[in-house]
């Protein structure tokens, strides 16, 4: 497109007043080329599909107010900023990419913004709908919302309660349906006793953390588990069936594909898998090169054999990153590491699997690629694309680059809080196409839209 979009505020107030002399959002369809208000079905279409063809759209959060900006992807218009309840926010997607997903872990709270794209399946055939973003009044509460994970179409929000008021962790399992719906009644877990925790959905089944008395525990810092437990929904309750046999001292960070769910532990990395109905789990023991680091965050996607691992000191100032094959039980350190004086600040994959991005605080967006030797799956460099023509020791304090990956295409975007815009990507040809000009600094961004089919990633 090479085209600029500048929005000043000026533009901005214009936007609202058009925005707000609306009304309530109208609803469409798209049939082919043709979108149409949605009228009543009787399901004798010719066709089995009604799909909107769009890039979709991006929720950025301002890092200067308590806003969350709706841009459209396919003109780069902004759509709609809405005022949060909350001053200190992160931002995810939900398991269907429909929702941003707004959370304040100091103020108890999950809150939804409704980007206005999603996808129904009416067995007989698809119906995508678009509309205007909204607020939903929709949201969760329990004390400390921490770590947000997805899989297939279930959201697990672990929230790990807090010492000093005598609040126990806890888990909410939601899909986009629920928060469509705003139902009342979620599926939870609750526990009697605070953790750092994570939980990993496996439909009707939740692979959850276990945290034991300090006596027996073998977490360094007690208020992280060291085991996981296997749970069953049962009337909207998770109820636990058993313990995994393997301890993973200090557990922290969790990923899955189709077959496997990894936990990083201070000794290596827990792998938990399942087969006809029984749950089973193996250690891979850290290799020597992790110089004592513990792997605490993984990646995965459900095409790529291999899971990411980055161990880190706290902080995250030294950074070395791992390939762990749970078929093979093996761990190895990639090839490219981050350079010395550059600290990754965003990592992900790309959304076929094929890419591994890791974007730094110099400004590159270094690019991996996997290849197969000898019938196991490498990675390496393939490209550094330096998104920032600014000068770096300019970056506003508390602020950093942050990136987003479309899950329809092969597209990345990238925040620069200096320069005030976002980048547009392309991953086949390694080149910069497009940018949105914004009149604030971005927080986060995230993706929304009406995600590829089996292009799940964690």
């Amino acid at each position: 497109m090479n085209k600029s979009f500048q929005f000043n505020l000026i533009t901005a107030a214009i936007a609202g007043l058009l925005l707000s002399g609306c009304g309530d959002a109208e609803t469409v369809i798209v049939e082919k080329e043709t979108i149409a208000v949605e009228v009543e079905d009787d399901h004798n279409h010719d066709d089995d599909s009604f799909t909107i063809e769009s890039m979709g759209r991006l929720a950025v959060l301002s890092a200067e107010t308590n806003e969350a900006a709706i841009f459209d992807l396919d003109e780069g218009d902004l759509l709609d900023t809405f005022s949060l309840t909350h001053d200190d926010n992160t931002l995810t997607a939900s398991a269907g990419f429909r929702f941003a997903v707004v959370a304040s872990r100091s103020q108890d709270y999950v809150g939804f913004v409704d980007g206005g794209l999603w996808r129904e399946n009416h067995d007989i055939h698809l119906h995508d709908y678009q509309q205007m973003p909204v607020i939903n009044s929709f949201e969760l509460s329990g004390s400390r919302p921490t770590h947000i994970v997805k899989h297939d179409d279930q959201m697990v929000l672990f929230f790990d309660g807090d010492a000093d008021s005598g609040v126990s962790a806890s888990v909410q399992v939601v899909k986009d349906t629920d928060i469509s719906n705003e139902i009342s009644e979620v599926p939870s877990l609750e526990y009697n006793i605070n953790m750092h925790g994570v939980a990993k959905p496996q439909g009707e089944h939740l692979l959850a953390t276990v945290r034991r008395d300090d006596t027996d525990n073998t977490s360094v810092a007690k208020i992280l588990p060291d085991q996981v437990g296997v749970y069953h929904l049962h009337d909207n309750e998770y109820i636990q069936e058993e313990i995994l046999d393997v301890t993973c001292p200090d557990l922290h960070g969790a990923a899955q594909n189709t077959e496997y769910v990894l936990f990083g532990c201070s000794d290596g990395v827990l792998v938990a898998s399942q087969h006809n109905g029984e749950y089973s789990s193996e250690k891979i023991a850290n290799i020597d090169e992790l110089d004592s680091l513990r792997i605490g965050t993984l990646y995965s996607h459900e095409e790529s054999d291999s899971f990411i691992g980055i161990a880190s000191a706290h902080g995250g100032n030294t950074a070395i990153l791992v390939s762990v094959n749970p078929e093979a039980s093996e761990m190895e350190k990639l090839e490219w590491q981050p350079e010395n004086n550059a600290s990754p600040v965003s990592y992900g994959f790309s959304y076929e699997g094929e890419h591994f991005l890791i974007l730094d605080s110099k400004g590159k967006l270094n690019i991996l690629s996997s290849h197969e030797h000898d019938g196991e799956m490498h990675w390496e460099l393939e490209e550094s694309i330096d998104i920032s023509q600014e000068d770096i020791s300019t970056m506003p304090e508390g602020m950093r680059f942050s990136m987003a990956m479309a899950q329809n295409g092969h597209y990345v975007y990238v925040s620069d809080p200096i320069a005030n815009h976002i980048l547009q990507i392309n991953l086949e040809n390694m080149s910069i196409e497009d940018d949105i000009e914004m009149n604030f600094a971005a927080k986060s961004i995230v993706w929304l839209g009406i995600a590829e089919e089996g292009h799940d990633h964690d």
